[in-house]
């Protein structure tokens, strides 16, 4: 596990949780989750969170770029016309090109709009950008965003912010096994124990946001969400048996008394 890095865009990172900037009570109880959960990568809405305005409390001076990596995202974005302005300012901003990629179809569900996902993808990608994108759990469609250059590809488990667990494993297993990009669950975890599940079905890492800053104690469920992932990694990588429908004894069948 010493070894066992998770890389995107040729960068690399111990920790395979990454952590959202949003919902908590305040700037301070967001940093100390983040610290708490061992995460070297957070996201940051640019569109929500005030990152220049020294007038009003920076991001910058709980959560130090130079020691956690700021993935900006487009969260609250309807177009792909949004998104792009959106990335193009956090790259005038703070020189980032790695950058989360989303673009929303609706306000109710919040589900991605995946025409303009694709289309902005293709664009991002020819500016230069190092694109993780934010998308549903259709393995042709996160094809299609590997053929456009994505960085990475980050499907959701559930509607943002649900809580409900991933709803389909089957299709994440499909994507899993047709790319060699990073795929990172985004969106619906509710519970630790739905990071073991993301991570033992070979998701490179896990992205999450309100189940940390909604849960009743905030701090104890970064910690679990820091060992989910690590256990659900080492889970994967040890190679589960073989399901079987019938029982099979562990004690020798042969020298019984």
């Amino acid at each position: 596990m010493k070894h066992d890095k998770l890389i995107i865009s040729k960068k690399k990172f111990n920790s395979r949780l990454i952590v959202g900037t949003g919902k908590y009570k305040n700037m301070s109880e967001c940093a100390k989750a983040i610290k708490i959960s061992g995460a070297e990568m957070v996201t940051v809405a640019v569109r929500r969170v005030n990152i220049t305005d020294k007038k009003k409390p920076l991001l910058m001076d709980f959560i130090d770029p130079k020691k956690i990596t700021y993935l900006p995202n487009t969260a609250g974005c309807f177009n792909s016309q949004e998104a792009l302005r959106t990335l193009r300012l956090a790259r005038e901003i703070g020189g980032w090109k790695l950058v989360k990629l989303e673009v929303l179809g609706d306000k109710k569900n919040l589900f991605p709009e995946m025409i303009e996902t694709l289309n902005s993808t293709e664009i991002l990608t020819k500016e230069g950008f190092k694109v993780m994108v934010y998308c549903n759990d259709d393995p042709l469609m996160a094809k299609r965003l590997e053929n456009a250059g994505a960085a990475a590809i980050m499907p959701l488990a559930a509607p943002i912010g649900s809580g409900l667990g991933i709803l389909n494993k089957v299709n994440i297993r499909i994507i899993r096994s047709q790319t060699k990009l990073p795929l990172i669950i985004d969106a619906g975890l509710g519970q630790a124990s739905d990071a073991t599940i993301a991570m033992e079905l070979g998701c490179d890492g896990v992205l999450v946001n309100t189940a940390i800053a909604k849960a009743k104690k905030p701090f104890e469920m970064a910690k679990a969400f820091k060992n989910a992932v690590i256990a659900g990694r080492q889970s994967f990588l040890s190679g589960r048996i073989e399901k079987k429908l019938m029982g099979n004894p562990s004690s020798p069948k042969k020298g019984i008394i």
